[in-house]
């Protein structure tokens, strides 16, 4: 039989010590959940937060409350619509994805495959969009995942444009490509960025769990920064880089555009 939670206006109960306020530990409830774990029960949800079942069960009450979780039949918890309406108000996210989707649009049309649209979050890619076609091939991240800047073809060009001190930290991990767990040579790496920045143009390809490619330029702003990642990934068997790359740069200028951009960097 499932746990009620408590209909509650007000969390009441002991204060957090300090260092551990009440909204840290509503941060972890939520991040307990992932791709793998989208529905939780209260004992996993507890163990997963690190928080101790009765303090989670009234954390998830007020979340359920306001919409941040739900609960279905068999009382499993999972994340609430109210999430995704607060996170679609992100100008970083909302605003790109808008003016990106015309230009994706046209690039699923012409290749029937997948058009990733992602931005730069910490140390990772964080994936904004994706447009697919029925049939394209085995998609290895989703929206809203997160991917290695360093083993995926939007990644590698907003690791190119990133600023020097940041490029050389991450140059300076041990690094494997993923999935399929080969070392990153940090000199073949530093090459590759380089070539990006030179052509503007990434050419990624992958061999696990199916050969692909990924081909990826970078989307501007008005002030010429480097704000995103537009790509275009095909099976690599009848991939064409030199016929997809024109495709994949000038969408990219058509997002830049859209976001402000009055001319090219780098000219005049």
């Amino acid at each position: 039989m499932s746990e009620e939670v408590p209909a509650q206006t007000r969390v009441r109960g002991r204060r957090p010590s300090q260092g551990e306020p009440v909204v840290d530990r509503a941060l972890a409830l939520l991040d307990a959940f992932d791709a793998t774990h989208p529905y939780l029960t209260l004992s996993e949800l507890s163990r997963r937060s690190g928080i101790p079942a009765s303090s989670a069960l009234r954390l998830a009450g007020r979340l359920l409350e306001w919409g941040a979780l739900e609960r279905d039949a068999a009382g499993r918890f999972s994340i609430g619509l109210r999430l995704w309406e607060v996170a679609s108000l992100t100008p970083r996210g909302h605003g790109l994805r808008q003016v990106a989707l015309p230009f994706m649009g046209d690039l699923e049309e012409v290749t029937r495959q997948h058009v990733l649209l992602a931005v730069r979050e910490g140390d990772e890619a964080l994936m904004v969009e994706r447009l697919s076609s029925h049939g394209a091939v085995a998609a290895l991240y989703r929206p809203g995942g997160r991917m290695p800047l360093h083993s995926t073809g939007v990644g590698l060009v907003l690791l190119a444009f990133a600023e020097a001190a940041f490029q050389e930290r991450i140059l300076g991990q041990s690094l494997m490509h993923q999935p399929e767990n080969v070392p990153v040579s940090p000199a073949a790496l530093r090459r590759t960025l380089a070539e990006i920045r030179r052509d503007g143009l990434s050419t990624f390809r992958r061999g696990a769990p199916g050969p692909i490619v990924s081909v990826a330029a970078p989307v501007h702003d008005a002030q010429g920064t480097v704000v995103a990642a537009l790509s275009v990934v095909v099976p690599a068997e009848n991939a064409e880089p030199r016929l997809l790359g024109p495709a994949v740069r000038t969408a990219a200028r058509g997002i830049s555009r859209g976001l402000g951009l009055r001319r090219a960097p780098g000219t005049a």
